[in-house]
């Protein structure tokens, strides 16, 4: 049994017992009235994935097999990486979908505001903001662009840290001219370029590749990124530096969503709420342990110094993504956290 499995057993021993792909009834996929696939980009080992298989593993066994949702790993190796997923979500070829705000921002622009720089800091500001008001506004948002996005659905990937090939990051200085990876969204790369390194855009499916290879001198990411996409292999500082805070948010077809009977969506709203605060909490765990375990690794930490990343980002940066994310998102987010901006 992997540490994972161990913790998500132990996770769920104080929760009535396990639920996972071992438990999954034995329904005949022609007996279901519905059927769908859920996507996510993370390794089947992951902090996502097993979460995901025993929320649907829940729901066939609560819905009596009416609805039957298969999970894919990497997104089922599509080219395209997230961003054909969520194209394809949205034109009804994919019916579940698990993505950062970054990526779902490319068709709706508010969900940036979940990966604002120094917004956050802690992970309960981050799911009182995202459970409460600023939450339900982005699902309006999402609705209106013809995405169904589950209000209990935001799934934990960490607070994101800086990992370089061959030199560590202490200051802001020390970003000067380095080619960083960072996924396809603008916040990504408007970040880091004001920072004064060079963004380098590479899906999650080729970036142990850009490592190995030195396209890219470095990449930011939670630990849990780097521990299970074997990130380690290939990079060896650590430089903790909290930037920015990232999760995943569990999004719907609507079409599929809305031909649901509504005993079966309150099954699955049910199953959400609940493995989501299975994988958060597991997901905060494993981020704080994983220090002590990377090291062990051979990767060389370091505590950088947020100060000079803020005074770096300057009001104008903050200024232009008001303008970008606007007023209302903007407003209900420092309802949660005070005022936006350097600090």
């Amino acid at each position: 049994m992997t540490p994972i499995d161990r913790d998500r057993r132990r996770l769920l021993a104080g929760a009535g017992g396990l639920i996972g792909s071992a438990a999954l009834p034995g329904f005949a996929s022609a007996q279901a009235k519905w059927t769908g696939r859920q996507f996510h980009n993370q390794p089947e080992d992951s902090h996502l994935h097993p979460f995901l298989t025993d929320l649907w593993a829940e729901v066939a066994q609560r819905s009596g097999g009416r609805l039957l949702v298969s999970v894919h790993a990497q997104n089922g190796q599509i080219p395209g990486s997230d961003p054909a997923a969520l194209d394809m979500l949205q034109k009804g070829g994919l019916e579940f979908f698990a993505l950062m705000g970054g990526i779902l921002s490319k068709a709706v622009p508010a969900a940036d505001i979940q990966g604002l720089p120094y917004a956050f800091r802690t992970h309960a500001q981050v799911h009182a903001a995202n459970d409460g008001a600023l939450g339900a506004y982005l699902g309006r948002e999402c609705a209106a662009k013809g995405i169904h996005r589950f209000q209990f659905g935001l799934m934990e990937n960490g607070f994101r840290q800086i990992g370089m090939i061959d030199r560590p990051i202490r200051t802001v200085d020390d970003l000067a001219g380095k080619r960083i990876r960072v996924p396809d969204g603008e916040l990504f790369r408007d970040t880091f370029a004001t920072l004064g390194a060079v963004p380098v855009t590479v899906n999650i499916n080729g970036l142990y590749d850009a490592l190995k290879t030195a396209k890219v001198d470095g990449q930011e990411n939670p630990l849990v990124v780097t521990e299970f996409n074997r990130l380690y292999e290939v990079s060896h500082n650590q430089s903790m530096t909290n930037h920015m805070w990232s999760g995943f948010n569990l999004i719907a077809n609507p079409g599929f969503w809305n031909a649901l009977p509504a005993d079966v969506q309150r099954i699955v709203d049910a199953a959400v709420k609940r493995h989501v605060a299975r994988q958060r909490a597991f997901t905060d765990q494993l981020n704080r342990r994983l220090e002590t375990t990377l090291a062990g690794r051979g990767q060389e930490f370091n505590a950088a110094d947020p100060k000079s990343f803020r005074e770096r980002l300057g009001p104008d940066f903050y200024r232009r993504w008001n303008a970008q994310l606007g007023a209302v998102s903007w407003d209900l987010l420092e309802r949660q956290v005070g005022r936006l901006g350097p600090i």
